[in-house]
Formats: structure tokens, sequence, C-alpha cells
């Protein structure tokens, strides 16, 4: 048998220890490095959902009215419960809408000062009905000179409607299907609502020239320039028509932000109005909540200025829209 005439493997040699230290006392010894932390990712309004291509190849091209949100996407599930929650609100949201039908004629047939403060009444009764808290923060809507003015605001929900004609006499401008809608379509025509074409370009002139005239008139013209429904954790771009309008008129934009939380101020999707959702569905998923609270912050004006266009005065009033600065109440900017 050989034997091995100088250190193993592995064996330390006599002095090893001082030449070279044991890596966790050099550790100690030696300054750490400061650790540079990664990048923050990109923020991301919501992860779940669907990205939206290019306009050019939207369903049915640039111009028509779309969203990529879906219930399914953005909405959270639907309560399975409230069952009786919901037949208590369905039955005061049909005396609500009831008593519209007899006293919403009448008082249009006796002119805006008698319609207008109706008109509030309701739509503050709808909100309560369906169980949904109303806070505005700012106002009032209309210029403190009586000028007509454009009302913006993006569209999520159902709830925008009732939200903005709870707080001002605002004629909406509406998508010519809902004059079909049972009972609705109805007020909404007594109402003095502007039914547009949204996919008619070449209806697009006259639509502006009304809405012109009616700012002239001094009306408040109240718009969603998104020209449809988005779930609100995501909204879509202007469309620039409606501003044209206002610059034809002279009339300012006023932007309002209309959100809605849950009772304990969490932000919620569940009142959207997306997708290939009815109107009976998406309402009948409200009344089943415990509460919502809707919050409209009315902005400060838009005046659209010398030399001003469509495209920039969409573009200011989508930040202000998006960026809410309340006016003080009483305040006429």
């Amino acid at each position: 048998m050989t034997l091995a005439t100088g250190p193993q493997d592995g064996a330390p040699t006599p002095g090893a220890s001082a030449a070279a230290p044991h890596p966790a006392r050099a550790a100690l010894r030696d300054p750490v490095p400061p650790v540079v932390p990664a990048p923050a990712p990109p923020a991301v309004d919501h992860p779940t959902h669907p990205p939206a291509p290019p306009a050019s190849r939207r369903p049915g091209g640039p111009w028509a009215a779309w969203s990529p949100c879906t219930p399914q996407e953005c909405c959270p599930p639907r309560a399975t419960t409230g069952g009786l929650r919901l037949a208590r609100r369905t039955a005061s949201l049909l005396a609500v809408l009831a008593l519209a039908a007899a006293v919403v004629p009448v008082a249009a047939l006796l002119g805006r000062r008698v319609l207008d403060p109706v008109l509030r009444g309701l739509h503050r009764a709808v909100l309560r009905a369906a169980g949904v808290r109303l806070v505005v923060r700012g106002g009032p809507l209309a210029p403190g000179d009586g000028r007509g003015a454009l009302v913006v605001a993006d569209h999520t929900s159902w709830i925008d409607i009732p939200a903005l004609g709870a707080i001002g006499p605002v004629t909406m401008l509406a998508k010519r299907e809902v004059r079909d809608w049972p009972l609705i379509g109805t007020l909404a025509a007594r109402t003095g609502t502007l039914f547009v074409h949204r996919e008619g370009l070449s209806r697009l002139p006259g639509t502006v020239a009304t809405c012109a005239d009616a700012l002239r008139a001094g009306t408040l013209v109240g718009v969603f320039p998104e020209a449809t429904t988005w779930c609100g954790a995501v909204s879509g771009p202007y469309r620039r028509a409606p501003f044209q309008a206002a610059i034809d008129a002279g009339a300012p934009v006023r932007p309002v932000t209309v959100s809605i939380t849950t009772p304990d101020g969490r932000p919620t999707t569940a009142a959207s109005f997306v997708g290939e959702q009815t109107l009976g569905d998406t309402v009948g998923r409200v009344l089943r909540l415990p509460g919502l609270v809707c919050e409209v912050t009315v902005g400060g004006l838009v005046e659209p200025g010398p030399g001003t266009d469509r495209r920039a005065l969409a573009e200011r009033a989508r930040d202000r829209v998006r960026r809410p600065r309340p006016v003080p109440p009483g305040t006429a900017g």
C-alpha cells in the first residue's frame, strides 16, 4: 500500500487559515455592495383587461363605436345573495318609472321651469330606489352667465345618466336605439333627448348642427364622447364631433367625473354596462348589491377660445374628466 506524502485534497495546510480567511469571516469584514432594485414594471390599469387593437383593426372599422370590455373580463361575479333585496328594489324602481310616466308628460306641457325640477327629483328617486347614494362635489353644471354648455363625462354604467340628471337639467345625446326601449325610450323623447345615428357618417354634420343649435339656445347638452361604455378600469378615446358643436356655438365644455364605489370607498366595476349585457342584466346586478356610492365631480369650464380646433378641445376636456378638479359650489366657473 502506498501512503500519500502530501496533504489530501480538501485537507487544510498549516498556515492556510492566515493566508485564506474563511469566506464567512471575509463577508463580515468586507463592505457589502449596495443592492440595486430592479426597475418597476410599467403600471397596468387592469391586469386582466383585454387589449385594445389599433383603430384600423377594430370590428366595424375605426369609426364604429367599440369597446374591448366584456362582463366576463371586467365585471366581478354576479352576486348569488340578495334575492329579497332585488325584489324590494325592483318594486321601488318600477314605482318610480310608473310615476315618471304619469308626471313627465304633464310637466313637459307646463314648460322647462316645471319640467326641470321634476326631472331632477325623478332621477334622484331612481338612484335611491336602486340603492345608489349620490355624492356631488362642486357645481353647478350651468355656467353662471346663462350660456349653454357641453357636459361631457366618461361612460361606464346606466347610473351615469340619472346621476347627471339629478344635478342639472341635462339634455342627453343618445344613440337612436334608446328611442325603441320600452317606457325609457318614450320618457327620453318626452324630455328632449337628442337621438343620433352613431354609425352613420353621412348624418354627422346634421347631428353637429342640431347639437350646436341647442347649445346656442342655452341648453346643457350631455354627451359621452367615448360613444359607448367602457368598464372604468380603462377608458376609451374621445370622439371629436360633439366638440365641433361647442366650437360652432361658442359654448364652453363642462367636464364631469362620475365615480362608482362600494359603500366603504373601494372602486368597483360591478355596475358596468358592457359587452353583450342587456339593460335588465346590468340593472339586476346593481339591485342585488348591498349598496353603491356614485360620486359626481363637477369640473371647471373649458372654453374653446379663438383658433381652438376640436381635437385640442377634446383632449383638454378628456384630461379634466380623468384628472378632476372640482369647482366650489356657487361659483360660475
